[in-house]
């Protein structure tokens, strides 16, 4: 009989303490706040101002597939997103093979820091910074070496952005999507 008590007692407690949490999906259909948006809504309504670089505009164009589902971005924000973004190149093998030392595998590392701002009054929200690496091999032929290059640049752009949306849209969440 003690035993039956104190499993209701225990079950009790765990059932009040459950009541009062808030952990739930990032982007599932609840709204951040009563009445507010949910995860996938504030997502939308971030505009992301371009970028100057090559591979800052992969990594922006892909976030706003991201954030929008493929559609265009928003004309009237709730946020701002600013990126900075910039790659390293390092040569990680060298070939010992021929008279001239030549690199035959490189890395490119792709670093972000992004600003979130309140579109209306352009305060900061919040920030953060995210990196990628992305391996390749150098071939012997000039253009083919640039290209491979810049495929790594363009893989490292793009799973880049899913850091950054994952980022942002938690972020969101902590700020209650307004």
């Amino acid at each position: 009989m003690m035993r039956a008590v104190s499993i209701a007692v225990l079950a009790a407690v765990l059932g009040a303490s459950a009541a009062g949490c808030t952990v739930r999906p990032l982007y599932s259909d609840a709204a951040l706040t009563p009445g507010g948006e949910t995860t996938n809504a504030a997502l939308s309504s971030v505009f992301i101002k371009p970028s100057k670089t090559r591979y800052g505009q992969e990594v922006r164009n892909q976030l706003i597939f991201l954030f929008n589902g493929g559609q265009a971005q928003t004309s009237t924000p709730t946020y701002e997103l600013e990126l900075g973004v910039v790659a390293q190149r390092e040569i990680s093998t060298i070939s010992q093979t021929t008279s001239v030392s030549e690199p035959t595998a490189a890395t490119v590392t792709v670093y972000s820091n992004y600003t979130l701002f309140d579109a209306a009054t352009q305060k900061p929200i919040a920030t953060g910074s995210r990196q990628i690496a992305s391996q390749y091999d150098i071939p012997r032929q000039e253009f083919a070496a640039y290209r491979a290059q810049r495929d790594a640049e363009n893989r490292a752009a793009r799973e880049l952005a899913q850091l950054l949306s994952l980022a942002v849209a938690q972020d969101l969440a902590r700020h209650g999507g307004r």
